[in-house]
């Protein structure tokens, strides 16, 4: 995944906003709609712009801003748990919504992360064409990586417009995913107190 992200910052490989405006003139007229007329004269334009915002994950680095850290907790080495962490991603497989919540914990040991920060995780790999396993994992392995807690769980829950709208056409279905590190994968009564907070 990194390879990927990597070569999409690249600039030299992007094509200019004038050729993604093109794309999607082709988009819409494959679609079997008149790009000519006035309600569509200026989509081009304004799903670039769309894009850039609903992909900017693609801009931003989770190390980096997972890099600033507090020490002075006051011995506190008990769970951090943001909750209810609302996201929209887009499906890798057919770029249409994600739309869900994510809940972020670790057991700290000697240092924290600000709480905005794990929002910001959140939201920088769910601005990026994801599967919901991959982001689950990013997630979690971004904050292990920075912080080196003695542990990290995420669990995601979301609703794909892939079965929503198109293909099996399922309204409602959430899937689940989770990653545990640390004490989180080794203690089961760990990840218990994660679930309780979460549902609690």
């Amino acid at each position: 995944m990194d390879a990927i992200v990597n070569s999409l910052n690249n600039t030299d490989n992007r094509p200019t906003e004038a050729e993604a405006e093109e794309a999607v003139r082709t988009l819409l007229r494959w679609a079997g709609d008149d790009i000519t007329r006035e309600g569509l004269r200026d989509t081009p334009k304004r799903v670039v712009k769309a894009y850039k915002e609903l992909f900017s994950g693609y801009e931003q680095d989770a190390e980096e801003e997972l890099g600033r850290t507090f020490e002075e907790v006051a011995g506190y080495d008990d769970i951090v748990l943001v909750k209810d962490i609302p996201f929209f991603s887009h499906c890798e497989h057919h770029m249409v919504p994600i739309i869900g919540k994510a809940h972020v914990a670790y057991l700290p040991d000697g240092k924290v992360l600000g709480l905005s920060k794990i929002a910001r995780v959140v939201e920088i790999f769910g601005r990026r064409l994801q599967t919901q396993e991959t982001m689950t994992a990013q997630v979690a392995h971004s904050i292990d990586d920075a912080l080196h807690p003695r542990g990290v769980a995420v669990m995601i829950e979301a609703e794909h417009m892939c079965m929503a709208m198109r293909g099996i056409k399922k309204q409602g279905s959430t899937t689940i995913t989770t990653t545990f590190t640390g004490a989180f994968k080794a203690e089961p009564h760990e990840q218990v107190r994660f679930m309780t907070l979460i549902r609690g």
